[in-house]
């Protein structure tokens, strides 16, 4: 069986990480996630994220580094992480698919939600990036 990637974004802005609480299917709802999903046949997982973020909520974004690791969901998918960033004059993200509230999280309130234990561990990769998080910097770096 072929392993197929599911894009999560760490979508920062002003050094917090936003948030997506799903409101489907059924078994998910009502846990938090990185906004993200499935790349399709042909598509590089940074361009399935520019995309998934524009469908999911309605913003314009830059995706930057992967975060390192990869994370088994339901065979045969695995999830990885890119930052990303909000392109200027992007709307505010709005939950328009498969979501019904959105946060932005400090690090301080990253665990004030239930994530989806699938993104456990790659809300801590998140975490471990040099100026995010743990590291004790204020947010992570503006792209110039």
């Amino acid at each position: 069986m072929t392993e197929r990637i599911v894009v999560g974004a760490a979508l920062v802005d002003g050094g917090r990480l936003l948030a997506a609480r799903r409101s489907a299917p059924a078994d998910l709802a009502g846990r938090w996630e990185l906004p993200g999903g499935k790349v399709e046949e042909g598509e590089t997982p940074e361009a399935a994220l520019v995309r998934e973020l524009r469908e999911e909520l309605g913003v314009d974004a830059r995706t930057g580094d992967r975060v390192p690791g990869q994370w088994p969901l339901r065979p045969p998918y695995v999830l990885q992480v890119w930052t990303a960033r909000l392109l200027p004059g992007s709307a505010a993200p709005e939950p328009l698919q498969d979501h019904d509230a959105l946060r932005w999280l400090t690090p301080a309130e990253i665990w004030d939600v239930p994530w989806l234990d699938q993104d456990v561990p790659a809300v801590r990769g998140v975490l471990a990036l040099p100026g995010f998080g743990t590291s004790g910097a204020h947010g992570v770096p503006e792209a110039h």
